[in-house]
Formats: structure tokens, sequence, C-alpha cells
């Protein structure tokens, strides 16, 4: 399968090439920070120093999830549509001149959701219809690898650097997926260690980037299933690299899995309904988790929107009620602040990670999301 998309700029009518010459006076800085709004079916490029919306682009129907180029010099945004989604598109934004590209066509894949770009330099995608992941070459400007997960509702995406390793989670089949690309057998008579300097082989070279294509057509993928909470979709790789943790939106609770052993080993409950997003802090002290704020059954009151857990004691340490349902996470790599999109308060907040504490604000907002960092190489 070959899918095309010719990055040439939008034609727009005049009135709309006005409005959007106006909201594109600022200049997108060297570092910016990207929202999506889903009600503005926009993307917001914003100065993450004065926290200004400096422009808005359009960001096709239903946009959910967004990811910068390695380069920064372009946004890809995921169109999703739901589960039974007819949309088969992911859109692309120049970061540069703060428009509309044509928007990558999918083909018979639908539903994209989760992206993430990976150290081959190319884009990995879910397509939830599907029930698949895919890679997009931007060089060839192809989609040249898609492997079946089989799993329901393939939602987020993350690819290891040593591109040996690919977690997905799916949310109606309640498990996080590891697919791994395993080490090659050893040769006759090497026993059962690699020979010195081979792929996999203490102290050897990573394997080539260049992701599953690349290597013997023969070698597969080894898919292992793990079930964790119900709905579970947001997840993170702990700093260290040696646990993923996981909440579910139905069962209000945390699985935390061994990284290296691929088995969960902990299962902690949680204050957050409908949780939706996780991420750990830089420093692997604490992870936040955003929710719906919806109250326990049989009250009014609502729950936290986000909550704060100290990883070293699995315990909440704080909670946050932003004003509505929250979505997307953002750290900031200096790790002094994190970004959370309220999507029902259309706003972004800002926390404080040392006082945890909400600082400041990015509004108005049309129902913000995914977030991402933009740097500019």
């Amino acid at each position: 399968m070959k899918f095309r998309s010719t990055l040439k700029p939008i034609f727009l009518s005049a009135g709309a090439f006005l409005f959007f010459a106006a909201a594109a006076a600022a200049q997108t800085p060297a570092t910016s920070l990207l929202v999506v709004e889903k009600a503005g079916t926009q993307l917001a490029i914003v100065d993450p120093v004065s926290l200004k919306i400096l422009a808005q682009a359009p960001a096709g129907p239903d946009p959910h999830e967004v990811v910068a180029s390695p380069d920064g010099k372009l946004a890809y945004i995921s169109n999703y549509g739901g589960p039974q989604s007819a949309l088969h598109t992911i859109s692309v934004v120049d970061l540069v001149a703060q428009q509309a590209l044509p928007p990558i066509d999918m083909g018979v894949l639908h539903g994209a959701h989760g992206l993430f770009f990976a150290a081959d330099g190319k884009l990995y995608f879910t397509a939830e219809v599907n029930k698949v992941i895919g890679r997009y070459d931007p060089a060839s400007q192809q989609i040249d690898w898609v492997l079946g997960i089989g799993q329901d509702r393939t939602h987020m995406v993350w690819v290891s650097p040593a591109m040996d390793t690919i977690v997905t989670s799916n949310v109606t089949s309640s498990t996080i997926s590891f697919i791994d690309h395993p080490a090659p057998p050893a040769p006759p008579g090497m026993g059962s260690a690699p020979p010195p300097g081979a792929n996999g082989a203490a102290g050897a070279p990573p394997r080539p980037a260049g992701g599953p294509p690349n290597g013997p057509r023969n070698r597969l993928w080894e898919v292992t299933n793990i079930p964790v909470g119900k709905g579970s979709e947001g997840f993170d790789l702990s700093p260290d690299g040696k646990e993923l943790w996981t909440g579910a939106a139905y069962d209000n609770n945390v699985s935390i899995i061994d990284y290296a052993a691929k088995k969960v080993i902990a299962t902690v409950p949680i204050s957050v309904r409908g949780a939706n997003r996780l991420k750990f802090t830089p420093d692997g002290k604490f992870v936040l988790i955003t929710g719906s704020s919806a109250p326990q059954p049989g009250t009014t009151t609502p729950t936290p929107d986000l909550i704060v857990l100290d990883t070293t004691t699995r315990a909440e340490v704080k909670q946050f009620n932003l004003g509505g349902a929250a979505g997307g996470i953002l750290m900031d790599p200096s790790g002094t602040r994190a970004f959370v999109s309220v999507t029902g308060a259309n706003k972004v907040v800002v926390i404080d990670l040392k006082t945890l504490a909400a600082s400041a604000e990015i509004a108005p907002l049309g129902q913000p999301d995914g977030l991402d960092w933009a740097v500019r190489k």
C-alpha cells in the first residue's frame, strides 16, 4: 500500500486569508506550545513564556492529538472521529508559516488517534477502526508499514528509543500491548548468546534506526497483551524506564506494569473518575492523572479532574478541581511546570511542580485536548 500527501499550502478565500494573516501576525518562537482545540477544529500556537496565543490554524475534523516534527517546523494532528470513525486523515500544519497544509490521506485506515515521532524520524500512529498501528515516512510522504494488533480501540502509541519495542493502549479490550522486535537467534554453535558485537549483545551498538521494515522480512514482532483496568488509555513510562503506569477510566485505578517483566505488579485506587491521561514528572517523583470531574454516584459534588500521586508511596498527595473535564498533560522539560488541558472549561492550566499549585491559565481555547512542544532546529 502506498499513500501520498503532497505538502503544498492550502489556498484560502480572501476573507479567510485576512483572518489567518491577522492570527499569524506574531512569529512562532523557536520553542512553542501546541494546543489542539477540538471545538474550534484548529491548532493554537502558544508562547510558553508569555502564555499568549500567537496564532491558530485549521486542524481538520475532530482533532485530538498533536505531535511536532523533529525539526519543529510541522505539526501533525490526528483526525479521530471516534471508534466507528469514517475519517481517514492526519492533518498537517506549517508552524513557521502558521498555515494548514494538505492532510495525509490514510486511505482505508480510519480513526487515527495516537501519534508519536520515533528515533527513525518517522511518524507512528494508531488507527482505531482497523485495530492497527501504522508508520508514515515524511521523506517519501508514504505510509510504509502497518501492523495489526487485534485489540479493540488501539488508542495511544509509544516507541522505544532503541526502536525495539512499541507500546499501545487498547481502551475497549482493556489491555496494554507490548510489541517487541526480538534480537535475531544465535548462529549455530554459538549457544543462546549472540556473538560479540551482534545486536542485543552487551556493549554492542544499537540496531540501526529505520524501524520494522528495515530488518529481514521474516523477522517477526512478538505481541504481549497485558490485562489492565477497564477503559485504560493514557499511559507513561517512568523516567528510569522500569515501570509503565496506566489509568483506567471505568475502574478508577492505576495499573503499574513492570516494563522488563511485562506484568502488572500493583493496582492503585484513585479518586479521579474517567481517567484520561497520565504523565510522570521529569524527576520521576510524581504522576499526574486527569479525569472527568463527574460526581460520585448519588452525589452532586464534583470529583477531582486532576490528581497527583507520589511514585514512591503511590498515595495521592494533591487533588485539583480545575473547572471541568481535563485531558492532555504536557511536562515542561525544565521540570518546573506541567500544562493541563481543561477541556470542559476551555482553558489550559499551568501547574507549578514545586508547589503543586495552579499558577496560570491560557484562555480562551475551544475545548483544548492534545498538547506538544515544537522546538525548531
